[in-house]
């Protein structure tokens, strides 16, 4: 495979000549007063160069003074030419991650003045000023003040040191191969600079399920080649995290328990600690995973999360370290003949009573659903339900349940409508985004993470157009006020270029991507109708007998689980009373998660006017026309772009087709013979 699209969304010789010419005009001297080290305000002006050169085909000078008529001014705000051309009314509220771009008239010359906050502003500043470049943003009236929405901005890696990626359809680990740490590797910048350019200030490296060799990262064989990584990261503003085994003195012969109140556990992880901070002084902190999924955890010894998070979080905090405690947690060896215990209501079960007792460097890391990033599912009621214990929203870009990057699921507008839902936990407006920024509840850390869809592929994403998840979850994350829209239209830009006909068919099916994933896979909320441990492909029984707690209950009179408080597991009341009610209520439950709350019968009828049953045939039957007219579209598109991604692209839609077909004929012909009610619009269902 070539090398198209390794670039991503840094593709600057795809600018357009009105871009080239404003580049031309602004961009042959880079003024700077600051004499950089190395770190991210050298970095921004490497970035700034690298840019500006690639657009212009000249090398701009970086100097003292300029000559030109226009130029670029970079500087933090603590530079005496930066604090000559901008006022402190100006410079006043940007933070120590934002900036402020302006353009500054006098009576002879005219300059972009970038500011940021600090070096790392001036390097998101540095990405920023391209942005606008590279999409048209008009230069000469320029005035932008710009600050991360969150403060903790982080991805997690699912990466394992043997070189593969758990929920990886990217090709293999860039950061490990063969047990090894891949230190030194030119792509792990390249890596860096794509996640410095959308905010990314915090990035996991290894995997949560932390197995034998991962278990020795925070050991002295591989810490300095992990700190050779951080130094790199360190350069784009980004502090690294591990992933860890809760029980590593143990696993390792260096104790004989793991449990969290014993002295000699929590001496290990002190002196570990201060061993990880030796190497990497700006280390983030540790990511857990435990009495998750057969992982090991303070359960063994009748502790709770709070006394195991609190533990590593003492042997972090005097370097500033946090501990991400994942709360994933849950029966994974449930028997199915069990109606009462419900996965969903797990997260909650076991963390809310713990509110208020995890130390002030834990934060707890909760799946933005009760299940496990279904196509659609409810937003966690877990999330803003405790109020005196730090929280981090978790998202999956890798489409481990919407298509595996090889059908088309731009997650972006799904993103959006959770960032919007209200708890009503402090009255109206008390939503995700605001309670993930810490202005809900008065949080010390928070923030949003999510698990990465990265990997050795020459493209990153496998999928050129799974790219979008990626720049839009950063983009997102930045700014949660940028609508779906507006981020793709940015991403189609500054990746594919300009050609109208390309960006208007790119939008269109990036844009409509979601729900028509939804049409023809699980319906109305209900999950969980693929096939086992891949999760890719349909199915409908897969997972309905077994010990994983994903049912649908599907018989022949209905379909749905029952998670009310009147009759079913009670799972509504963990919202607050206005969510709760609505979810309640048959007749004010959403049509999109009915069958998530309820059990209904298939004649039942939707707000919509339909039966479920006739909703089910007609989406699944529409999914797979929406495909259909994608792959017309995108053949239009022959000679219009670059032939690679051309035809990497038709080749995947056809492959997607096939999936949705497949998906469409299965349910279609499940719930026929399941209920013996015939398609009103009598099309081929296989009986």
């Amino acid at each position: 495979m070539s090398s198209k699209g390794y670039a991503c969304w840094l593709e600057y010789e795809l600018a357009s000549r009105a871009a080239k010419q404003a580049a031309r005009e602004w961009g042959r001297e880079i003024v700077m007063d600051e004499s950089p080290q190395q770190g991210p305000l050298q970095t921004a002006v490497n970035e700034l160069t690298i840019g500006l050169e690639a657009i212009i085909g000249q090398r701009p000078s970086i100097v003292k003074d300029s000559g030109q008529h226009r130029h670029i001014v970079v500087g933090t705000s603590r530079s005496p030419l930066v604090a000559l051309m901008l006022t402190e009314n100006e410079l006043e509220g940007i933070g120590a991650e934002g900036y402020r771009i302006k353009t500054v008239h006098t009576t002879n010359r005219e300059a972009i003045v970038l500011a940021g906050g600090s070096s790392k502003g001036c390097l998101y500043g540095v990405f920023h000023l391209l942005r606008l470049l590279l999409t048209g943003a008009a230069l000469d009236c320029l005035d932008i003040t710009e600050q991360p929405k969150y403060q903790l901005r982080m991805i997690n890696h699912w990466d394992n040191m043997d070189g593969s990626i758990e929920r990886g359809y990217a090709g293999r680990s860039f950061l490990f191969r063969n047990n090894e740490v891949l230190a030194g590797s030119q792509r792990i910048r390249d890596y860096a600079r794509l996640m410095a350019s959308i905010g990314i200030n915090g990035i996991a490296i290894n995997n949560v399920n932390v197995h034998k060799y991962e278990t020795l990262l925070v050991t002295e064989p591989y810490l300095p080649l992990v700190a050779v990584v951080a130094d790199v990261f360190r350069e784009y503003g980004i502090r690294l995290f591990l992933s860890v085994n809760y029980a590593s003195p143990l696993e390792l012969g260096e104790t004989t328990t793991a449990d969290p109140l014993d002295e000699s556990v929590a001496a290990w992880w002190k002196t570990t600690a201060e061993n990880v901070y030796r190497y990497i002084p700006d280390f983030g902190g540790f990511v857990v995973k435990a009495d998750s999924e057969n992982r090991p955890g303070p359960f063994t010894y009748g502790r709770d999360h709070a006394d195991g998070a609190n533990m590593l979080a003492e042997a972090l905090k005097p370097y500033g370290g946090l501990v991400m405690w994942r709360c994933f947690v849950y029966n994974c060896h449930q028997d199915w003949r069990d109606r009462l215990t419900d996965r969903a209501r797990a997260a909650y079960d076991h963390f809310k009573p713990l509110d208020g007792r995890f130390m002030d460097n834990v934060v707890l890391q909760i799946k933005n659903g009760p299940m496990d990033f279904q196509v659609l599912e409810p937003v966690s009621p877990l999330f803003g339900a405790m109020e005196r214990t730090n929280q981090i929203m978790e998202f999956q870009i890798t489409q481990e349940y919407t298509g595996h990057q090889i059908d088309v699921c731009y997650l972006i507008p799904q993103w959006k409508e959770i960032l919007e839902f209200d708890t009503y936990m402090k009255g109206k407006g008390s939503t995700i985004k605001e309670i993930a920024a810490g202005t809900v509840h008065p949080y010390v850390h928070c923030g949003i993470t999510a698990v990465t869809n990265v990997g050795d592929d020459a493209n990153w994403t496998g999928h050129h157009l799974a790219q979008a998840n990626l720049y839009g979850y950063g983009r997102l994350i930045w700014n949660p006020e940028l609508t779906a829209e507006e981020i793709i239209n940015e991403w189609v830009l500054l990746t594919f270029g300009d050609n109208p006909d390309v960006a208007k068919t790119i939008t269109d099916i990036l844009m409509t991507s979601w729900p028509t994933y939804e049409n023809y896979t699980a319906p109305l909320g209900v999950g969980w109708m693929v096939r086992p441990h891949l999760h890719y492909g349909v199915d409908v029984d897969g997972y309905e007998y077994s010990k994983w707690g994903t049912y649908h209950f599907a018989d022949h009179t209905g379909i749905g689980v029952d998670r009310t408080i009147g009759t079913g597991t009670g799972y509504t009341g963990q919202y607050g009373k206005t969510n709760a009610e609505l979810y309640e209520g048959l007749n004010t439950c959403p049509d999109k998660l009915l069958l998530f709350f309820h059990h209904v019968p298939y004649t039942h009828s939707l707000q919509t006017g339909k039966t479920v049953i006739q909703h089910i045939y007609d989406t699944h039957f529409a999914g797979v026309e929406q495909v259909e007219q994608w792959i017309v579209r995108w053949q239009e598109l022959e000679g219009k772009m670059d032939a690679e991604r051309f035809v990497h692209i038709a080749g995947r839609l056809d492959l997607q087709l096939d999936n949705a077909k497949q998906w469409r004929d299965v349910i279609n012909t499940y719930f026929y013979r399941k209920s013996g009610i015939y398609d009103q619009g009598q099309r081929v269902i296989y009986v």
